[in-house]
């Protein structure tokens, strides 16, 4: 073997050992593209998936990333999702819920590129995916600790917009702090916004106002858990791990961890293997996750969360089972019925025990 072949073999196949492709005209790097619709320091839905971007930089050799914050829900997302592949990204996860018939758009005119986008779907195409978690399972385990902690019997509860899939999270929320205190209410507000720090703790401070002892919230900042910090109250965080911005306040909170799935999906998709899928983690696979406990909250406490956990992950509760009702008062899911997961993305109403506006 010539000199010149020889080291060419040997670095072939060091390349491949190094996890760099190695065949002659196979790019050097898979390009990912992110779009978020808040800034990666809102400490909550979009920090969250920019460490999930960090953690498929990290976990997936051969891989380069790119990401966009603060893009609106409007057709903003469809100029940076074109920009993108003009650039070579082949891979785009689009990481908001109003950005789905965009992304639609946009993928019909590029079937090459694989979308990924926030659910429930509202149209789904061989090269788009959505996916999203039963964040309602981590949300009745923190009601068990909301309904357990409160001397008022009033927790409040900031939420953003009324989509089914908040509206779920609320409704556990609830079923949660009634299987512990049948006497709490939770009092909703709705933000109509994801990021919106000021209007959040404004929502806080009115729930507070009105007696509430607890604030639980679905928003993408911890200004309502600060709220409550501030006023001496418990706070239940949201999207990550809010501990650190009130450690004295935080009870515990619902987290996102997207990156094993997100290098599930990069590396599927590579190959041809990801399909077309609306796609739902939860407790059992580590897409949903409680953040730490606080030391207040007792032992019985813990032990009934742990509990629920373990009964949910191998699918013996089924939160949302019947007889349910609604807030006037009307049966909505009857006695031996559990509610589909389709069933529970169509969620419009909230269920009795929890006062303020309903989602219509």
């Amino acid at each position: 073997m010539r000199r010149g072949a020889l080291w060419l073999a040997v670095g072939l196949v060091v390349a491949s050992l190094a996890g760099v492709p190695a065949a002659l005209g196979q790019p050097a790097a898979t390009k990912v593209a992110f779009i978020y619709v808040g800034p990666i320091g809102d400490a909550g839905w979009t920090y969250q998936w920019n460490q999930a971007r960090l953690y498929l930089e990290k976990h997936v050799a051969g891989v380069t990333t790119a990401y966009v914050e603060s893009v609106p829900e409007t057709a903003d997302v469809a100029r940076v999702e074109n920009d993108f592949i003009a650039k070579g990204f082949s891979i785009i996860f689009a990481t908001a819920f109003g950005y789905q018939n965009f992304t639609l758009d946009v993928a019909k005119q590029h079937p090459q590129v694989t979308f990924v986008g926030i659910g429930p779907a509202v149209g789904l195409a061989p090269n788009v995916s959505d996916v999203y978690g039963r964040l309602w399972e981590g949300r009745y385990l923190t009601g068990l600790v909301a309904g357990s902690m409160t001397k008022t019997n009033i927790i409040g509860f900031v939420a953003a917009h009324p989509i089914t899939t908040v509206v779920a999270g609320v409704n556990a929320f609830a079923l949660g702090v009634h299987a512990v205190n049948p006497r709490a209410v939770v009092k909703v507000v709705w933000t109509g916004t994801w990021y919106d720090p000021p209007k959040e703790k404004q929502a806080a401070q009115s729930l507070l106002d009105a007696g509430a002892d607890v604030i639980a919230q679905h928003q993408d900042s911890p200004s309502a858990l600060l709220a409550a910090a501030e006023a001496g109250k418990w706070g239940i965080g949201s999207e990550s791990n809010m501990q650190r911005f009130a450690p004295r306040a935080y009870l515990t909170g619902t987290t996102w961890n997207w990156g094993p799935l997100v290098a599930r999906i990069v590396t599927e998709a590579r190959v041809h293997r990801w399909a077309s899928q609306d796609y739902y983690g939860g407790l059992a696979d580590g897409v949903v996750g409680l953040g730490p406990m606080n030391p207040a909250v007792p032992a019985s406490v813990r032990a009934k969360v742990d509990a629920a956990r373990r009964a949910i992950e191998q699918g013996t509760l089924h939160l949302f089972s019947g007889p349910l009702r609604d807030q006037a008062g009307t049966v909505r899911v009857p006695a031996g019925h559990a509610m589909s997961l389709k069933e529970i993305l169509g969620f419009d109403w909230l269920v009795q025990g929890v006062q303020g506006r309903s989602p219509k």
